[in-house]
């Protein structure tokens, strides 16, 4: 049998996924996983998403040469512009999926966490799309850096509920979102903006991402004459853009993924976010993945700059793609992130979000051949993130 990536019928990815979950939310998670694949497959289901994706959204990115990169580092680089989606983001391709299955599934009010505000942003947006309620758990850390997304949230008519436990950030506001949905469960959907929570959460939001890497196939083709690249790159958190981004190419051996995690002050500082290298087996979030935590089994907090890259786990996809040797994981500080941060803003025009600009700085790790063809994820444009890169850079 040939090794698959994907999950498996019992919602694995080899040792990782599952659903850990209270009996209280056992009838929401069991209703989801006995239907997503079912809807998702519906012709009209289908025609209603993809209609969204290119009327609402602006698909299919372009697939961007980055010219002066691939100069300067004498390899071929080519930038997935999900920046340029509807929102700044790679988040709304999942929130469109998913506020379609909860309309199927007869929800009225949506839930979802946030870290750095996008997948808020992407959650209210379809909310005041489909005119429903919306409630965004947020931690209060996070509701301070991300500004901005906080007013965009509240100007789309969604309610932003502090989380003020804990490390105040992403974690926090997702144990919060499962409060309330254990208290909700008859009415409530919680759409999760990344490939992390029970099964069916990390195979279902990997599918509706998994539109960047099928669009990736094409548009290679067209402008190289091959569908596969020889290296993909993105950053990961929890790890949505990635897993959209590697989605088609998981069991296609010759293409090497390269998956970049936040080093934060250093990945050995005690201020660091980098999951594979500090991470052992346990259960975060109803699902079995590495996590950061103390001898005793205690989550650790996690750091970054980056409110995107600061949670503790990965998806399960992930950490199977990493035990599996199947990707490469790079740990990347804050410091040369911002760098980077700069440095796309100054050579391609591009201001890239924080944590968009972690996968970049493998181009400085990693040596690359001039026949190479590289694609970087650009999975969100920095607007959300000025004020750092103001205070960082005195700008």
């Amino acid at each position: 049998m040939k090794t698959t990536y994907h999950v498996n019928e019992k919602g694995f990815y080899g040792n990782f996924g599952g659903a850990f979950i209270p009996e209280m939310l056992y009838p929401n998670v069991e209703e989801l996983r006995q239907n997503y694949l079912k809807i998702s497959a519906e012709p009209s289901f289908k025609k209603e998403f993809m209609d969204l994706l290119v009327d609402y959204v602006g698909r299919p990115t372009p697939l961007y040469f980055a010219e002066r990169l691939s100069a300067e580092y004498n390899t071929k680089i080519y930038l997935k512009r999900e920046d340029l989606c509807h929102t700044g983001a790679h988040k709304i391709n999942n929130t469109i999926g998913q506020i379609l299955v909860a309309k199927k599934l007869g929800k009225t009010r949506i839930i979802a966490e946030t870290g750095a505000g996008q997948h808020g942003v992407a959650t209210a947006t379809v909310c005041a799309l489909m005119g429903m309620e919306c409630i965004v758990y947020m931690g209060e850390v996070d509701i301070k850096r991300q500004a901005p997304n906080v007013a965009r949230m509240k100007m789309l008519g969604a309610e932003v509920r502090p989380a003020s436990s804990g490390s105040k950030t992403l974690k926090d506001a997702t144990n919060e979102a499962i409060r309330d949905w254990i208290n909700n469960p008859e009415d409530t959907y919680y759409i999760i903006g990344s490939v992390v929570g029970p099964h069916p959460y990390p195979d279902m939001v990997a599918r509706f991402q998994a539109v960047i890497s099928e669009e990736i196939k094409q548009q290679l083709f067209e402008k190289e004459g091959r569908e596969n690249p020889d290296y993909l790159i993105a950053c990961v958190g929890g790890g949505s853009n990635a897993a959209g981004a590697y989605y088609h190419f998981l069991d296609e051996e010759e293409v090497k993924i390269i998956a970049v995690e936040a080093a934060g002050k250093g990945v050995h500082s005690g201020e660091s976010a980098a999951t594979s290298a500090l991470g052992k087996i346990g259960v975060i979030h109803g699902s079995k993945t590495l996590l950061m935590q103390s001898e005793d089994g205690q989550i650790t907090e996690p750091y970054s700059i980056s409110a995107g890259l600061d949670y503790p786990g990965v998806g399960p996809m992930h950490a199977h793609l990493f035990e599996t040797k199947r990707a490469e994981f790079i740990a990347i500080t804050d410091a040369d992130a911002m760098q980077w941060g700069l440095k796309l803003s100054q050579m391609e025009g591009i201001i890239p979000a924080i944590e968009t600009a972690h996968a970049f700085a493998v181009l400085d790790v990693k040596k690359f051949k001039p026949t190479d063809i590289l694609v970087i994820n650009l999975s969100g444009r920095g607007d959300k993130d000025l004020n750092t890169y103001i205070d960082y850079f005195n700008l």
